[in-house]
């Protein structure tokens, strides 16, 4: 009987994670965290309405926890961070926040739909790469499957919060009367 390789679980095979392009993937993720963690930080900051304000802290709480368990993650698999794609991340989040929606001066109600629209979108993408490590997670018994778990639960519920905030935003800036 062989010995299964460094790193893997017993009664796991190891196919060999393609390491190189797994830290191109997981950089990108990262670069999307980054903006992500940047983007929701802003709009909790930004609205104060009832029904949206504690949501939205919680998510971005949350979101840069996910950002932080994702640098975990990428350290135990030995994926050092690519401060380029980090800094650029960031000026692409903040060049973002000068889309005027209609407005120059002030805030245009429409900015609440965009921002929930574009948090939804980020945190599937984030679903989507913990997905992806769970599927190598079989092959390779550095990642931790049950975290994954937890962070995929977390995911779909953010998701689901964050579509009935937008479609109350929607009825609450694209409805009349």
């Amino acid at each position: 009987m062989t010995k299964p390789m460094p790193g893997t679980r017993p009664g796991t095979q190891n196919r060999g994670v393609r390491t190189n392009l797994l830290g191109i993937y997981l950089n990108d993720h990262l670069a999307g965290a980054t903006v992500g963690a940047a983007r929701s930080g802003f709009a909790a900051r930004s609205h104060r309405d009832p029904p949206f304000a504690e949501p939205l802290r919680r998510i971005a709480g949350e979101i840069a926890e996910d950002r932080a368990s994702l640098l975990r993650i990428m350290g135990s698999l030995g994926v050092p961070k690519r401060r380029y794609k980090v800094a650029a991340s960031g000026v692409a989040e903040r060049l973002g926040r000068l889309k005027s929606n209609g407005r120059l001066y002030r805030r245009s109600p429409l900015t609440l739909v965009i921002e929930l629209e574009f948090l939804r979108l980020g945190v599937k993408g984030k679903e989507l790469g913990w997905r992806t490590l769970r599927a190598l997670a079989e092959a390779d018994g550095r990642i931790d499957e049950r975290e994954l778990d937890v962070l995929i639960e977390r995911a779909e519920r953010q998701m689901g919060t964050l579509e009935e905030l937008r479609v109350r935003a929607v009825r609450d800036v694209l409805l009349t009367g």
